[in-house]
């Protein structure tokens, strides 16, 4: 299939594509990448009468620290940030993540920010932000707000962001002295979508775990580091979890095997991050 006819409109600054989007509201979608909305287009399962591309718009291509985040832009590519020298240092659990993101065509392309706000259950970006404790900047015409990663994904396809906003800036916190990092994820190929992905951050006082691919949306669990001295306690923490996200069956795996892979990854990727 072919996208429906829509209009066109390349903004050269963030100012004029706010302004476009107040203006279209509903009927509009922002372009960056396109490697996720391209195919929804071709489907049909959106069908705006405008685009804006953003893609060009120089003050809202940046990668920079600032305080104790790592800002990205809404029109800074995957590659951009994965290429990054110093990113290992900067943000592992993002450095660690990145080589499980589709191919690197399409990290060429495609924007960290675009992936937020696509909001895809099995999406390493969204998964890595929820597990950090990450924030997402939405900016409109009324100003500027900023939401929680945990509040931001509230379903399959779906966040707190109102039509008329953009997705500006996305905050990844920086990596915290004696906290550790581990990601992983099973896909039928790789470059796939995960059938489960995890992320895991361990720190003095406490685990966190979080899993995507499983749920409608990328989901987080927190439990004090004592238990994770306890490899009985650590286990039933994990497999209460793996049944608290309510997999389903669908024609890539069981909702049993999601249960099971949401254990086994979940316990490797902790210890990981243990040791």
């Amino acid at each position: 299939m072919k996208p429906q006819a829509f209009d066109y409109a390349r903004p050269d600054s963030a100012d004029e594509a706010v302004a476009l989007l107040t203006e279209a509201g509903e009927d509009a979608r922002i372009l960056a990448g396109g490697q996720s909305l391209m195919a929804v287009l071709n489907l049909r399962l959106a069908q705006p009468s405008v685009l804006i591309d953003i893609s060009r718009v120089p003050d809202l291509d940046y990668v920079r620290t600032t305080g104790k985040h790592l800002a990205i832009g809404a029109a800074a590519t995957q590659g951009s940030v994965e290429w990054r020298a110093t990113l290992a240092q900067e943000v592992p659990l993002l450095a660690q993540a990145f080589p499980h993101i589709s191919h690197f065509q399409i990290r060429n392309r495609g924007t960290v920010c675009g992936s937020i706000a696509h909001a895809d259950p099995s999406a390493e970006l969204p998964l890595a932000l929820l597990a950090l404790g990450g924030e997402v900047v939405l900016r409109s015409r009324r100003g500027r707000r900023t939401v929680a990663a945990e509040d931001f994904f509230q379903g399959m396809l779906m966040t707190a962001r109102a039509p008329d906003e953009l997705v500006e800036e996305a905050r990844y916190p920086l990596a915290q002295q004696g906290v550790r990092y581990a990601f992983d994820e099973f896909a039928g190929r790789h470059g796939d979508f995960a059938i489960c992905a995890v992320a895991a951050v361990v720190g003095p006082d406490s685990i966190r775990l979080a899993v995507g691919g499983v749920s409608d949306r990328p989901r987080l669990r927190t439990w004090p580091r004592l238990i994770g001295n306890s490899g009985v306690d650590l286990d039933a923490a994990i497999n209460d979890f793996a049944w608290e996200l309510g997999a389903k069956d669908d024609h890539h795996a069981s909702a049993k095997f999601r249960r099971q892979l949401v254990r086994h990854l979940g316990r490797a990727a902790i210890d990981k991050a243990l040791s």
